[in-house]
């Protein structure tokens, strides 16, 4: 979650006290004020339903499937990101607030939000004082430019996060290989630690998001004497407000209050559980199930309750009453593999577009209730967005005789046969991947479906050029949410060419676009929010005209809001899922 440095976005401590004060009432009750609500159909896309500062009892959060990792320096998943916050304070973060309220940036390990020099190429943070790690030790600048050493600058043992720091901070006269390989003095020269609590980052050029960027979990203080790189995971030294009893890998883990944790140094968390347990591994139906019965009070992965699930809700005024529907930044799109043939051939590409049967792909997602049909890559919640239907059909249904005359065009008149991907635990996700295979198959494109587990997708399989040009993988079913609520950060990761790696990879499509590239650095370092927006759209355009990626639907999480749980909000911040920062229990 990530972004630019305009008045709008310069929370203060007192927008923070105010979201906080807001959330604030005795056990079980709710008020009036604009910062709490009574229960209701969606009505926690508008403030905080069932608000409560009670201490005592477990929050269980359940999950389908594995994360790729809960340490905050190697992980790309935005429910990850929002459950990090619980062990791993970065330097700013998002306050707590409803809907696009929750997109505001508020300072975290920082005083404040970062000061910037008059050529935009130095940051400078200063950390609050008292700051310690759970084992009681003091939390320094260094520790906060080790945490963006160890994620940003060693691919092969951290490889599932974006690389921001990595191609914006100026580099060492002999490249910096990171601190599992150059053991030298100093680390990386262009973050500079001049006292413990001074961190000063010095860009290449200059780039308006960086306070933003900087909300990352891959700014959470890491100790390097602790740092084992691949194993870190497994006992993970925590600066937020619980840390970790227990992990068990693709099992679960279970955290308790970080009794090192100072709440004067902290003005938006509070420490309400006694225990949190994150279950790994849950079939969908039964976290449903599960938040409906009390016995659990969050769905991690956010993706919304499962389709049987969706149905008896919608027959149930009152289960209805306890859901949010809320857009959240999120993209479901297909990427189309531009290094493998058929596919390097665009106009092969724009078949695929014309072809596919969008109202069917909605269908296979839950319908409405789940997302609005796509036309363009940015989301209508995204600035710079703008309404865009390159490819458009009749009814949104597919244009057989288009997308045959594409086919004609990138000589392949028959059709052709390749692979899609989609992930193992994500039902709608493979629904409509096989909505997709039938609308092909309708101009002659055979689809081989292929399933994989989403904690390895990126690390292991769609994320890895290497694999996926070996094996002829064509299409990949793929779910983007913004890494902060900006065009840069929304586009940056999955339409750069520049963002390609060979692990960990978001740039499915491998999209290497000049143009692209070129406006991506304009809008980087433009100071003036209007015309960077203008580069966010014509990025836009320029990427459905290289028809790399086809947008199926603006995505739209449909949550079940446990009884169980208090202080829930949803946050555009997070995808439209709950802010994980405060929930407790009223059991």
């Amino acid at each position: 979650m990530h972004r630019s440095r305009t008045l709008a976005l310069a929370a203060t401590a007192a927008t923070v006290a105010l979201v906080v004060s807001g959330c604030s009432s005795s056990k079980g009750a709710t008020s009036g004020s604009s910062g709490s609500t009574v229960a209701g159909q969606n009505a926690a896309t508008t403030g905080v339903v069932n608000a409560s500062d009670h201490k005592g009892g477990t929050v269980t959060y359940e999950m389908k499937g594995t994360p790729d990792s809960l340490d905050p320096g190697n992980t790309y998943y935005a429910y990850i990101y929002n459950f990090s916050r619980l062990y791993a304070r970065s330097l700013t973060t998002f306050a707590p607030g409803a809907g696009k309220d929750g997109n505001k940036l508020a300072p975290d390990l920082a005083t404040g939000l970062g000061q910037v020099s008059s050529d935009g190429l130095t940051w400078t943070y200063k950390l609050r004082a008292g700051l310690k790690f759970d084992d009681g030790t003091p939390i320094s600048s260094k520790d906060v430019k080790y945490a963006v050493e160890r994620s940003n600058f060693a691919p092969d043992v951290n490889s599932n996060g974006p690389v921001y720091f990595h191609d914006l901070l100026v580099d060492n006269a002999t490249p910096y290989q990171g601190p599992y390989k150059d053991k030298s003095d100093g680390g990386l020269a262009s973050i500079a630690t001049p006292d413990d609590t001074t961190i000063v980052f010095h860009l290449k050029h200059p780039f308006a998001d960086f306070d933003y960027l900087v909300s990352a979990p891959q700014t959470a203080p890491v100790p390097a004497a602790k740092d084992d790189g691949a194993g870190y995971v497994k006992h993970i030294v925590s600066s937020g407000s619980y840390k970790f009893q227990s992990y068990d890998d693709g099992k679960g883990a279970e955290l308790v209050p970080n009794t090192n944790w100072d709440a004067s140094t902290d003005p938006i968390r509070k420490q309400l559980a006694d225990k949190i347990v994150l279950k790994m591994n849950i079939d969908q139906a039964t976290i449903d199930q599960d938040l409906i019965a009390g016995n659990a009070q969050v769905d991690l992965v956010g993706g919304g309750v499962d389709p049987q699930t969706q149905a008896k809700i919608l027959l149930d005024s009152k289960l209805k009453g306890q859901t949010d529907n809320a857009y959240g930044g999120r993209l479901v799109y297909m990427a189309l593999n531009t290094q493998v043939a058929p596919l390097n051939n665009a106009d092969c590409r724009k078949a695929v577009q014309y072809a596919i049967d969008k109202t069917a792909v909605q269908t296979a997602e839950g319908g409405p209730l789940r997302g609005a049909i796509a036309t363009s890559v940015l989301p209508p919640d995204i600035p710079g967005h703008q309404d865009i239907n390159p490819y458009a059909t009749a009814g949104d249904k597919g244009d057989v005789a288009k997308a045959k005359a594409a086919l004609t065009a990138c000589g392949q008149p028959n059709g052709f046969k390749t692979t899609i991907i989609a992930r193992s635990e994500r039902a709608t996700e493979i629904a409509a991947a096989t909505a997709i295979q039938n609308s092909l198959a309708k101009v002659g494109i055979t689809l081989d479906i292929q399933q994989f587990p989403q904690g390895k997708y990126f690390s292991d399989y769609a994320g890895v050029p290497d694999y996926i040009n070996k094996n002829n993988v064509g299409m990949m079913m793929m779910q983007w949410g913004a890494d902060w609520p900006t065009g840069y950060g929304f586009l940056q990761q999955i339409v750069d060419s520049r963002a390609i790696k060979a692990s960990g990879n978001s740039n499915l499509a491998q999209l290497s676009d000049p143009a692209i590239d070129k406006l991506i650095d304009d809008a980087a370092i433009n100071p003036d929010t209007a015309a960077r927006e203008k580069d966010y759209a014509q990025i836009d355009a320029q990427t459905m005209a290289d028809a790399a990626y086809v947008p199926l639907t603006d995505f739209k999480v449909f949550l079940y809001r446990s009884s169980s749980a208090t202080n829930l909000v949803s946050t555009s911040a997070f995808s439209g899922e709950y802010d994980y920062l405060n929930i407790g229990t009223n059991k």
